[in-house]
């Protein structure tokens, strides 16, 4: 799944395309959403892709959509293209790569949970020393634990533009207050049972991003889950608080750009074979430690 301008399907309406997924409408009551891999960073999907980085987005969510099935219902029907209907069950570009969901209204704000203090969060606690208007000791250093996981909602932003944090406040006025309690708890409830699991398996997820959505008036979680994507994952061996951290996500895609003349728009610049290699291990790396698997 090279193709960096996204798959079509016959007789499948595509209902979007975003940074790595391909989002086709089934019927009224389904989707079926397909990981490539594409990559992106700072916002912009770069013109390389890493190679099976796609199936290890997918496989991964779909370990832990099961995992947390019994703190929250989730939206997927199935991962297995022989549960697909036709023409999709014979589709075999979607093997491993793809989950068939049901349809549910996202809600407009992003939920990230952080356990640890980096990224945007370590950039605010800088400026403002709290993050997401709660108030934090002074003297954290860079990468350092919380003493408690903490909830810092942001907007959902379109394709090319950025999230922004927002106050609890804020969020609750986007969705309502009984809504943004639920969600709150919600995620970190997973995040915390999610932490604790990952560190046995010698990763630490420093944040995690999730999103939910309302189905037949219910709360469910859908997207993606608990990724190398949508979280900061590092080695639990080599950890030292006091700056940035050696990662099993993107983040060593980040940190090459960054050593790049580039202005952070699109196009992206090209990676290098030894970059898109290193990454490629990386996400393999985090996806046999969480799940225990080889990935086939």
């Amino acid at each position: 799944m090279k193709d960096l301008k996204g798959i079509e399907i016959k007789g499948i309406h595509k209902l979007n395309s975003g940074k790595v997924r391909e989002i086709f409408e089934v019927d009224d009551e389904r989707l079926l959403i397909v990981t490539t891999d594409r990559i992106s960073a700072f916002d912009v999907i770069l013109p390389d892709a890493i190679p099976d980085k796609g199936r290890v987005l997918n496989e991964i969510s779909g370990f832990w959509f099961k995992k947390t099935a019994s703190i929250i219902p989730n939206h997927v029907i199935s991962t297995r293209i022989e549960d697909y209907p036709e023409p999709l069950c014979h589709d075999e570009r979607l093997r491993g790569r793809s989950m068939l969901v049901t349809k549910a209204s996202p809600l407009p704000i992003e939920c990230i949970v952080r356990g640890y203090i980096s990224g945007s969060g370590w950039k605010e606690y800088n400026e403002k020393g709290s993050i997401c208007g709660i108030r934090l000791k002074e003297g954290l250093e860079q990468s350092q634990r919380l003493p408690e996981p903490i909830f810092t909602p942001s907007t959902k932003a379109e394709l090319g533009e950025h999230d922004e944090s927002i106050d609890h406040d804020t969020a609750a006025g986007l969705i309502g207050k009984n809504l943004f309690d639920q969600v709150k708890k919600t995620s970190l409830e997973i995040y915390r049972m999610a932490a604790e699991y990952a560190l046995g398996r010698g990763i630490i997820i420093a944040d995690t991003k999730f999103e939910f959505g309302i189905r037949d008036g219910k709360l469910i979680i859908i997207d993606e889950m608990l990724t190398p994507d949508s979280s900061r994952f590092w080695p639990e061996a080599v950890y030292k608080p006091g700056g940035a951290q050696p990662s099993f996500d993107k983040q060593f895609v980040r940190d090459y750009l960054l050593g790049l003349d580039w202005d952070k728009s699109a196009p992206g610049p090209k990676l290098p074979e030894d970059i898109i290699a290193q990454t490629r291990m990386k996400y393999i790396e985090a996806f046999k430690k969480i799940t225990g698997k080889d990935l086939e």
